[in-house]
């Protein structure tokens, strides 16, 4: 089978994709084998592939195809999540332009135009997942709103009510005024925000406050009046305060003890308060206090009895209750009312401020604080032992700093928001009596049941006078079940699958919802299941670009990853994105990464191209032995250093030194010593013992690279030069290399001859010597290493004659030193005694240096009480080693006169 020039991925990646398809290779059912189970974090089903997907599913991949290469039963399961705020903003939007308002529909009505609209996007995020070569057993593609997994959560819900642990209030709540729902505090985004800070003047007076109609009124005492200064960010809020307050240790303002203040532009009087929480030295002193509006001033407000004045509506614009501006938005209003309290007096100056504000991680809306009347979920409980999973490393969170991170949170958890106010998602299953009263029930059938047990007017109950809540579940409602349920372990928890693939092994995500939806996953696995979900969980970092900014469309700065895989492959972009990825960092992302994949995939085409072009000679010998013992143990060691890597989650370290064992090891090194030379300008051939050797080194070195480089070794592993392969001999299922014996002597040996023929390179360079010219090389051994053994390699790849193993010194020739044998290569030319002495000079200050550090080291007590054996043996090898060349440098200079 002829093999193209070049590489050519767009048809590698279809053909090799379709066939891994039509034969299952990505299937799994629970049989006699381990399993290796991974449940997709599933994307929204408005999402397209973007950066942070392409590093997430590429490690998945990664980890799925290798443990399928091990014998395992690979179980990666893929999925996606019904967004509610995100897909209703979607399906509004596209009703907005049919023109077709939500508010003049019904629910039914929306939830099918919602439907249709999943139907057609919904699955687009999972076929760019297939691009990128995501071998997900897609005969298990769940849905969190499918009818199962809607039971499940329906099921959780009253599982949890019933146990005392979901409850209904009215509470402070983050309020999304663009999704028009409440979101939890994990789906908050702290930013930092340019700000202005408004200095506003508050009419002070005295007398006593009444109510007359409904109305709070001031009988006036004849004290004269002034004023007082606030200092606020939301100056639109001003109609809503309920107080001004002031510490009642500040004495600057003990004389406005029992006045009270008017609010500029409605003149509307509030009580001036007294309360230690107030900080004396921040701003003026004076804190308007507005219940509504603000946390700290809700609880501010419930300490002193004030009223709670709600003046915006859930699309956050100015109601009536503002009295002016009705209508505008807030943050129109702010710059309205400044102007206007310009206009009046009342605005005494303006500053720049910078703050944190907080924004909804779904719609990047400004969250505005807001009392509603929600479902919440107590967390107290089912955080202790989702705590003690982490702690007592049940559960590993790679890396480990993330765990201090995950307790604080922990032992600091607040009761979950779980309602928003859309249709889109599981409607809460809460019944409503005409008199209020409620009932938690799956049916309105059952519900009806449940609510004849109530007294009183239930008796003449209808089951059509119920009345189901019209809130939805926040949607981590539904996916912190999901290790469970797509194994459809709440219907029949005894199951195949779940029996078989539960718990997991790997979850890959990001740190931003490791309390979002990593913490309640374990709770709900403890709560549900009594055990733990997964064994190990792998935080990616954020994709940022060169200049350090995260990826995003609005900065422009994020490449669309199908148009990268379009131009540097699939395999090039998945080695892209895994060599600037260590775990729990962030990566600066750069083409140039790709680029560096598709260069590494050319290389190993062009390798294999050279291999199959050979012609083999069954009558010769094998000169290259020794070539093959090195490379043999190089490969072995390789495969400790790679095992050793991905046992600690280094995935990124992992294929770093894959990259290297193909590149230096196999092409640069291996290939050059091996591979027949010319004559007369025809290549000569190769012995078949070397080529048999070479051949199945190429099929272990595809094995590895496959789980990060799938698509061109099955293209590869498919080649003739391995003979005929059967439909199920695929590289996709082939068993991984176990590690062999090492040679560490062999090992040494070798990189001191390879250290050798790169100076010789050098000097070759430095003195503009042709390549093909032959240099003589005498060698003076100070070390026991056997360079005969080594000749032929030593004489092929630097182009010496041969090998002159010396006594003495070498007068009037180059020479250079490879740790603490001595090379010298005679010239034509006289050598300058001036310039041979300053480079000889030069190289004894940086050996001197290099023995300073090395005996710092040593003489640390730290150092060598923590340090491993092997360590420290490592460093006394390279004290003694440093101290015989520095011996050896200075004969040198001596021998010179320098």
């Amino acid at each position: 089978m002829s093999i193209s020039k070049t590489y050519l991925p767009k048809e590698a990646e279809e053909k090799w994709y379709s066939y891994w398809l039509k034969h299952e290779f990505f299937k799994s059912v629970p049989d006699e084998r381990e399993p290796y189970t991974i449940v997709i974090p599933p994307p929204n089903v408005t999402g397209v592939l973007h950066m942070g997907h392409m590093l997430n599913n590429t490690i998945q991949d990664v980890l799925t195809r290798r443990a399928r290469m091990k014998g395992k039963n690979a179980c990666w399961v893929p999925g996606t999540d019904h967004a509610s705020i995100a897909t209703e903003a979607k399906v509004v939007a596209m009703l907005k332009e049919k023109g077709i308002t939500k508010k003049d529909i019904s629910r039914p009505e929306f939830m099918a135009y919602a439907w249709e609209w999943k139907e057609k996007y919904g699955g687009i995020i999972l076929e760019q997942l297939k691009k990128l070569g995501a071998s997900c057993d897609w005969n298990r593609t769940r849905f969190t709103m499918e009818d199962k997994l809607t039971d499940a959560v329906i099921d959780t819900f009253i599982h949890l009510y019933k146990k005392g642990w979901i409850y209904r209030g009215i509470r402070m709540v983050n309020w999304d005024p663009v999704g028009k729902t409440g979101v939890s505090d994990e789906e908050v985004i702290r930013k930092e925000v340019n700000q202005k800070l408004y200095y506003i003047r508050y009419k002070v007076v005295s007398g006593e406050l009444s109510e007359v109609s409904g109305h709070l009124t001031t009988h006036h005492s004849p004290l004269t009046t002034h004023h007082l200064t606030v200092a606020t960010t939301r100056p639109e809020t001003i109609m809503a305060d309920a107080a001004i307050c002031i510490n009642p240790n500040d004495e600057r303002y003990f004389n406005l003890h029992g006045k009270k203040a008017v609010i500029p532009l409605i003149n509307k009087e509030i009580p001036i308060i007294l309360d230690e929480y107030v900080s004396m030295d921040f701003g003026t002193g004076c804190l308007k206090v507005t219940p509504a509006h603000d946390l700290n001033d809700y609880e501010l407000g419930q300490r002193h009895n004030l009223p709670i004045i709600d003046i915006l509506n859930d699309d956050g614009t100015l109601n009536e209750k503002a009295q002016i501006l009705v209508g505008e938005d807030r943050f129109a209003a702010r710059k309205k009312i400044a102007v206007l309290l310009e206009a009046d007096g009342y605005l005494e100056k303006v500053e720049d401020y910078k703050s944190q504000i907080g924004f909804s991680e779904r719609t990047d809306a400004v969250i505005e604080p807001k009392l509603s009347m929600q479902w919440f979920c107590k967390m107290d409980e089912m955080a202790k032992p989702a705590l003690d999973y982490v702690l007592k490393g049940d559960i590993k969170l790679i890396p480990e700093k993330f765990v201090n991170t995950y307790r604080h949170w922990m032992e600091n958890i607040k009761d979950w928001c779980i309602s928003r106010q859309l249709w889109w998602g599981q409607q809460i299953p809460a019944w409503y009596l005409p008199d209020g009263r409620f009932v938690i029930a799956k049916t309105r059938e059952e519900a009806f049941e449940e609510a004849k047990k109530l007294k009183a007017e239930s008796q003449k109950l209808k089951a059509g006078d119920l009345v189901q809540d019209e809130d939805v579940l926040d949607t981590w409602f539904s996916s912190w079940l999901w290790p469970i349920s797509v194994f459809d372990g709440f219907q029949d928890p005894n199951n195949d699958d779940i029996n078989y693939y539960y718990p997991t092994n790997d979850l890959v995500t990001a740190p931003e919802i490791l309390f979002l939806w990593v913490a309640r996953m374990i709770m709900a696995g403890h709560e549900f299941r009594g055990e733990i979900p997964f064994k190990n969980v792998y935080l990616t970092g954020i994709v940022r670009d060169k200049l350090g900014r995260k990826m995003s469309k609005s900065l422009g700065n994020s490449p669309d990853p199908l148009d990268l895989i379009e131009k540097f492959g699939a395999d090039g972009v998945r080695v892209g994105m895994l060599l600037c990825s260590p775990a729990g960092n962030d990566l600066m992302f750069n083409e140039s990464y790709c680029e560096q994949g598709r260069n590494f995939a050319n290389k190993i085409w062009n390798a294999f191209r050279l291999v199959k072009g050979w012609e083999v000679d069954n009558s010769l010998e094998n000169p290259n032995q020794v070539a093959i013992e090195w490379f043999e143990s190089r490969f072995n060691q390789a495969l400790t250093e790679i095992e050793s890597n991905f046992s600690q989650y280094r995935i990124s370290e992992a294929l770093m030194a894959t990259y290297k064992l193909v590149w230096d090891d196999f092409c640069a090194w291996y290939l050059e010593m091996i591979k027949p030379g010319f004559i007369d300008g025809q290549p000569l051939p190769i012995d078949s013992e070397t080529f048999d050797y070479t051949v199945g080194f190429f099929e272990n070195i595809l094995k590895v690279l496959h789980p990060f480089m799938p698509f061109i070794s099955e293209e590869l592993w498919h080649d003739d030069l391995f003979g005929e392969r059967a439909t199920y001999d695929c590289c996709i299922v082939a068993q991984l290399p176990t590690n062999g014996q090492i040679n560490a002597q062999l090992l040494a040996d070798t990189e001191i001859v390879k250290q050798t023929v790169t100076q010789i390179r050098n000097i070759r360079n430095s003195k503009q010597i042709p390549p093909r010219e032959k240099l003589s090389l005498s060698v003076k051994a100070n070390s026991f290493v056997d360079y005969k053994k080594f000749e032929l390699i030593i004489t092929k790849l630097g182009n010496v004659r041969g090998l002159d193993m010396v006594t003495d010194k070498v007068v009037g020739a180059v020479n250079f030193m490879v740790s603490t044998d001595e090379f010298y290569i005679p010239m034509n030319e006289t050598l300058d005694p001036l310039i041979e002495c300053t480079r000889l000079q030069k190289e004894k200050e940086y050996l001197i240096g290099f023995l300073r550090s090395v005996n710092s080291k040593l003489e640390n007590e730290r150092f060598m009480s923590n340090a491993k054996p092997e360590i420290i043996e490592a460093e006394l090898k390279k004290k003694a080693d440093a101290e015989a060349k520095l011996k050896i440098l200075e004969e040198n200079l001596l021998a010179l006169a320098c």
